[in-house]
């Protein structure tokens, strides 16, 4: 059975100032690359047959501290990105309430219907990642690292627990910690 242990990055100062980061591409900061290195030391002795990485800065940097420990090879999948935000990347939440009054509560309150303005919705970010660890678990039987993001890490925590799309915001992971899920997910079938 293939264990897929989907890590979220170390914290940015877009984090720490509340900024949406969606595939924009901040690097870590002082704290993020702390729980890069402490994430590492508690996941090291795992036989993880691969290691993979969301393209995107925050996660790659958080990814390195593993593999360095363990010499595996790191691969990367730019479909483990977190979701498309489009006009909300780089901006606070008080900004956009501000400017998308209306977009911006689909999105709290029904996100599965919700797609940012020149983004993508969480039905598009739910099939490309799961394309993505398809075809991951396809290659490995046993532990896989996958160095991913906020949204898709919550997205598929709400698919494992079979509740909607809609409850994601109560399944938000922290920074630089882990879900450790069978693949294919048990709990997959329930709908939006």
């Amino acid at each position: 059975m293939t264990l897929l242990y989907l890590i979220r990055h170390g914290r940015t100062d877009w984090n720490d100032a509340g900024r949406l980061q969606g595939q924009s591409d901040p690097p870590l900061n002082e704290l993020g690359r702390q729980q890069a290195r402490k994430a590492a030391s508690a996941l090291e002795k795992i036989p993880f047959q691969g290691v993979y990485s969301s393209d995107l800065r925050r996660a790659r940097q958080t990814a390195q501290e593993l593999v360095e420990r363990t010499g595996l090879p790191l691969r990367f999948d730019r479909r483990l990105r977190e979701i498309a935000l489009g006009d909300w990347e780089g901006l606070a939440a008080v900004d956009i309430a501000a400017r998308w009054p209306n977009e911006w509560q689909v999105w709290l309150r029904h996100p599965s219907l919700a797609r940012p303005p020149g983004g993508e919705s969480l039905p598009e970010l739910e099939a490309r990642v799961r394309a993505a660890l398809d075809e991951i678990a396809a290659r490995h039987d046993g532990p896989v690292a996958v160095f991913t993001h906020l949204l898709p890490i919550a997205l598929l925590r709400c698919r494992a627990a079979g509740r909607p799309l809609d409850h994601i915001w109560d399944l938000l992971p922290e920074n630089a910690t882990w879900e450790v899920l069978p693949w294919p997910l048990s709990g997959s079938a329930h709908s939006a």
